[in-house]
C-alpha cells in the first residue's frame, strides 16, 4: 500500500513539482485571486529544530473573510474546517503529493447548502494548477 491516507474527504493528487516549487505556485496563485495566505507551516523545518528528519513537508492555510464568513454564520463548526489548508509532501519514492479537504465533503460535514459551498469550490482547481506539470 502507498503512503497516501485515503481518509474521507480528502483529495489527495501527485505533483512532478517539487514541494517548494508546488508552494511557491500556491502562494502566488493564492494571492492573485485575493485569497490570504493566513499561515505557512514548515514540519519538516520544524523537526530539524527539534533533531528530527522529515521529508519536505509545508502546508499553507488560506481564505478570504468574506467567503468563509457566510459558511461560519450558517454553521459554526465549519471554523474548525476554516480557513483552508493545503499540505503538500515529498513521499518516500520522491514524489510530490497534494492534499486538500473536498469542499463537498465539508459542505456535507457541517450541512451547508451547496450555493454557501461554492465560495470555496475553486480550490481544487487552484491546487490542480500549482501542482500541475512542470514545463
Amino acid at each position: 500500500m502507498n503512503e497516501l491516507t485515503h481518509a474521507e474527504g480528502l483529495i489527495v493528487i501527485e505533483s512532478r513539482r517539487a514541494v517548494e516549487e508546488v508552494i511557491a505556485r500556491l502562494k502566488q496563485l493564492l494571492v492573485t485571486r485575493n485569497l490570504q495566505i493566513f499561515a505557512e507551516l514548515d514540519f519538516s523545518a520544524d523537526a530539524a529544530a527539534n533533531g528530527l528528519q522529515l521529508r519536505p513537508t509545508r502546508m499553507l492555510i488560506a481564505g478570504n473573510p468574506t467567503a468563509g464568513t457566510p459558511l461560519i454564520e450558517a454553521a459554526p463548526t465549519s471554523a474548525i474546517d476554516l480557513p483552508l489548508k493545503i499540505l503538500v509532501w515529498s513521499a518516500a519514492d520522491a514524489r510530490t503529493n497534494v492534499a486538500y479537504n473536498d469542499p463537498e465533503y465539508l459542505g456535507r460535514r457541517h450541512g451547508l447548502s451547496p450555493q454557501l459551498m461554492r465560495n470555496v469550490a475553486g480550490l481544487g482547481a487552484l491546487v490542480e494548477k500549482a501542482a500541475g506539470e512542470a514545463p
